[in-house]
């Protein structure tokens, strides 16, 4: 858990310090007072671009002189984050004084998250989807950070070469299809597994009072041989992927599809309601899941949650969650959602000043 969380130029934060405990960090203001800029905040603590993905010359202060910084203590470790004024776009990671990449902050600490943004998840584009469960991948498997940027950046430079075929260097071409199927396959191996172990975990869920998730992965899976196999269709598709200006295959065209068991129906055919039921379901499932794994739970960041439960489920999810363990970080507009929520740290948060509730 975060036993210490500073930000300094971060979003609406000039500078600011939370001691949090263990179990629930409840953050009540009004809508707009900057409850979700914290759990922001705590989402750069683990690799990846946090909850609103966001450019990193947003995150900083607009009053302030460019530039910001987020800091916590996770056990005996320090770890910290941020951006200079010099170079807006430029992440900097630090732990325990060292400098370090974001993908190493995935061995310190992992995070996930549910946001009222995350209600379109299901009727949106497959990359939205895909994100999604990445970020579930990662949190058990910290390479598949070093995997996916790799595979992202030989992706880009091949599509470049495949824009101007007249110039392009075959060998070179070959090199990075060659890099694009081991980090590809890599990437499909890992999403294999966590799919396995996920679906095994969300079977055994009870059926109320959240919806049992079914997870497949749709529309790209490796076949048997993954890295020869992406070479393959590499090799043979550079005509047509150098008219449609993009990969047609691979491991970034993977879609995850969530089915709720009990009505078998597609989780876009589901009410709001459901839909927002089966998302609970699966990051509750994932966070048993790494808890069992890692020997250490997932801080939990779950932005507006309580509003959009009715009584029964509300106290059902505070429930589960106490009995679980690890820290969680809740946000409310009133503490009267959370009266049932039992022992936390109780934040008022209101125009980037924060303090106890």
């Amino acid at each position: 858990m975060l036993s210490r969380l500073s930000l300094t130029e971060f979003r609406s934060y000039a500078d600011a310090l939370i001691a949090p405990g263990p179990g629930f960090v409840v953050l009540t203001g009004e809508n707009g007072a900057g409850k979700t800029n914290i759990l922001e905040a705590v989402s750069l603590l683990s690799p990846g671009r946090g909850l609103r993905r966001a450019s990193l010359s947003e995150m900083a202060r607009s009053e302030g002189p460019g530039g910001f910084s987020v800091a916590a203590r996770i056990g005996d470790v320090d770890i910290g984050t941020g951006t200079l004024p010099t170079a807006p776009e430029r992440r900097q990671v630090r732990i325990n004084g060292a400098a370090a990449s974001a993908n190493a902050l995935g061995k310190w600490v992992s995070v996930l998250w549910l946001t009222p943004a995350m209600d379109r998840l299901f009727s949106e584009s497959a990359s939205g989807r895909r994100q999604f469960f990445d970020r579930l991948v990662l949190a058990l498997e910290p390479g598949h950070a070093h995997h996916s940027a790799r595979y992202e950046a030989a992706m880009r430079a091949r599509n470049k070469l495949l824009a101007e075929p007249e110039t392009a260097d075959p060998s070179w071409l070959a090199a990075l299809e060659a890099g694009m199927a081991e980090h590809g396959a890599r990437i499909a191996e890992a999403r294999e597994r966590t799919l396995a172990s996920l679906g095994e975990r969300l079977k055994a869920q009870p059926e109320g009072p959240f919806a049992r998730a079914g997870l497949a992965l749709d529309r790209w899976r490796p076949a048997e041989n993954a890295e020869e196999g992406l070479k393959r269709e590499y090799r043979e598709g550079r005509g047509r992927e150098a008219a449609a200006g993009r990969a047609l295959s691979g491991p970034h065209r993977t879609d995850l599809i969530v089915t709720h068991i009990a009505k078998n129906r597609a989780a876009d055919q589901c009410s709001t309601g459901e839909q927002k039921a089966l998302l609970l379901s699966i990051i509750l499932a994932h966070a048993d899941l790494v808890a069992e794994r890692t020997r250490a739970r997932p801080v939990l960041l779950l932005d507006e949650v309580a509003a959009h439960l009715d009584p029964l489920r509300r106290e059902a999810l505070f429930g589960r969650l106490a009995g679980a363990g690890g820290q969680v970080w809740m946000t409310g507009t009133e503490p009267s959602l959370f009266g049932t929520a039992g022992d936390a740290t109780w934040l008022a948060v209101d125009n980037g000043r924060i303090h106890a509730a």
